[in-house]
């Protein structure tokens, strides 16, 4: 059985198509946003952990703890937390790298970085540019060390950099984290790539 091909149902059909040429598309269910509490604890939990790994960086080579860094070589003792790793760069790259090893600036920017990505996952504020941050930060880091020893291409960075943008684009920083009180201040509302 046919439907009448009237003005009204062809106005009702232009609300829930998108017209292409002569035919016009399905409607699109948009993707749930409501996620079940197991799921939102469970992202909560790897925002935190991946949060704490950002930021023990930055407290190791801060004060040097002895976990990845000697005391001797910490920020605070006149060490330089990029110059070990950026100076062992192999691969394609490395040209780059070694040319900015120990630098102020590049010392500088890391460890900043750290700090704020770090921050800002353990407070599930400004997950967007924590994870894309976060994301090219991993993304150098992989760069540094191409080939990786354990595997042809893929490492722990990709993967890094892969959950840190899963987590902003399922607003991971709402439970167990300040995200959704951020969301509504006047800075973010007018800013919305801070959430």
């Amino acid at each position: 059985m046919t439907v009448p091909d009237t003005a009204a149902r062809r106005a009702a059909d232009s609300r829930h198509t998108v017209p292409t040429g002569r035919h016009a598309l399905p409607p699109v269910a948009p993707l749930p946003q409501e996620h079940s509490p197991a799921v939102r604890y469970l992202l909560a939990g790897i925002r935190i952990a991946l949060g704490w790994i950002f930021l023990w960086a930055f407290l190791d080579k801060l004060f040097g703890w002895g976990s990845a860094t000697a005391p001797a070589k910490s920020v605070l003792n006149g060490g330089s937390p990029t110059q070990g790793f950026l100076s062992s760069a192999k691969g394609p790259f490395s040209g780059l790298f070694h040319s900015i090893a120990g630098g102020y600036l590049t010392d500088l920017l890391f460890m900043a970085a750290l700090l704020a990505i770090g921050s800002a996952l353990i407070l599930g504020i400004g997950m967007r540019a924590a994870a894309t941050g976060g994301a090219v930060l991993t993304v150098l880091m992989w760069a540094a060390v191409l080939p990786p020893t354990s595997n042809p291409f893929l490492d722990e960075h990709l993967v890094y950099a892969a959950i840190l943008i899963v987590l902003a684009l399922l607003d991971a920083g709402d439970t167990l984290g300040l995200g959704r009180a951020w969301s509504t201040t006047s800075l973010v509302r007018r800013a919305a790539w801070l959430r």
